[in-house]
């Protein structure tokens, strides 16, 4: 190897740590960008910046590089800048595991959801009289559940569907849990009622087809209550964690995710359960993980195989709808189990043992 080759390969060396200097100079400036761009409301990516700085390197160019390497070049390290500052967009997520290593326990009262705690929600799909969420309660009361899940407002697909009965609904939901002794998870869809939920229930649940109603998931952040969080019918893991980050950054860290199932072109089942979501979002979030059996599938014959993926998979609890004569239901009536058919399911899912409840106690 001649001389004159080894000095070459020696500045070639010299140049390239001189480079990667440089590049990683850029890169803390690219995150201190980022991170000014964030507290500003910015958005990361500046098309026109780019172009500019583009033109400006070309211009500059004295070669042997054409131009059009020019660009290539520094529109990979541009990339690479923008990516960086993704990554800390994440990292600084509250409701990250790299936040916050231990899992989130939700305080419903003296129930304790997330950690060790497993839990099921349970109840009508609609609010429709006393004499339904009464029974359904007495049931969930028999056989140690202690949240009753119940719908007073109800978004719909068509307008003339069933919508719910509103407040009286809540009224309803709210007497039977203090009669036997639950805890009230019930849905709201509009920022201005989160004080009305406050008057009557224990949670406050924000459906799939609000998952993204930022101005309710601000609302629901500034609230005292905790906050179930279904995932959008056709949303990413990762804009389902953004919108429970809404509720978080504003205070509010009793958050529950749901798994409820996302639209595909399948059409045997309701939705499509993504039971990859459920270790996914345990492994990138601190927050309890729930997966709804009942719109994920849209069957009661599955529910039982269903349920116990969900639990295998590493879920904190099950949510189902019971209602006591599903023929009539309101709404959801191909989806819902009456109470011998909840009841079997919970012989069944205690003899799994993927699921420790409280043993039934007598009729009340």
């Amino acid at each position: 190897m001649s001389r004159e080759l080894d000095q070459l390969r020696k500045q070639i060396d010299e140049v390239n740590t001189k480079l990667l200097e440089l590049l990683n100079q850029r890169a803390r400036l690219a995150q201190s960008i980022g991170e000014v761009k964030k507290s500003q409301g910015i958005h990361r990516f500046d098309p026109v910046r780019e172009r500019d700085m583009l033109d400006r390197m070309t211009k500059l160019n004295p070669g042997p590089f054409d131009n059009d390497t020019i660009r290539h070049l520094f529109k990979q390290i541009f990339k690479a800048s923008l990516d960086l500052q993704e990554k800390n967009h994440k990292k600084a997520l509250l409701v990250s595991r790299k936040q916050q290593p231990d899992d989130t326990v939700v305080h419903v009262g003296d129930v304790q959801i997330g950690g060790y705690e497993k839990n099921l929600i349970a109840g009508p799909c609609s609010v429709e009289s006393e004499e339904q969420v009464r029974e359904v309660a007495r049931a969930l009361k028999q056989q140690g559940i202690r949240l009753l899940r119940g719908g007073a407002f109800k978004p719909r697909t068509s307008p003339y569907d069933f919508q719910g009965i509103g407040e009286e609904g809540l009224r309803i939901l709210r007497e039977a849990a203090d009669e036997f002794d639950l805890k009230v998870i019930s849905e709201i869809v509009n920022p201005s009622d989160i004080d009305l939920a406050e008057r009557y229930i224990d949670v406050i649940q924000i459906g799939a087809r609000n998952m993204q109603n930022f101005e309710l998931l601000k609302a629901a952040g500034s609230s005292r209550l905790p906050v179930f969080l279904k995932r959008g019918m056709s949303a990413t893991v990762e804009e389902f964690l953004f919108a429970a980050e809404y509720i978080v950054s504003r205070g509010n860290s009793q958050v529950m995710l749901c798994e409820r199932g996302i639209r595909t072109y399948e059409k045997w089942t309701r939705n499509t359960l993504d039971i990859s979501a459920v270790p996914l979002l345990k492994q990138e979030s601190h927050l309890p993980v729930f997966v709804d059996i009942t719109h994920s599938t849209g069957r009661r014959d599955i529910q039982l195989p269903v349920a116990k993926a969900a639990l295998a998979a590493g879920a904190d609890g099950l949510m189902l709808e019971v209602h006591p004569d599903p023929s009539v239901a309101l709404s959801d009536a191909n989806q819902q189990i009456d109470i011998a058919q909840f009841e079997k399911f919970m012989d069944e899912i205690r003899q799994s043992g993927l699921f420790q409840f409280t043993e039934p106690v007598p009729e009340v």
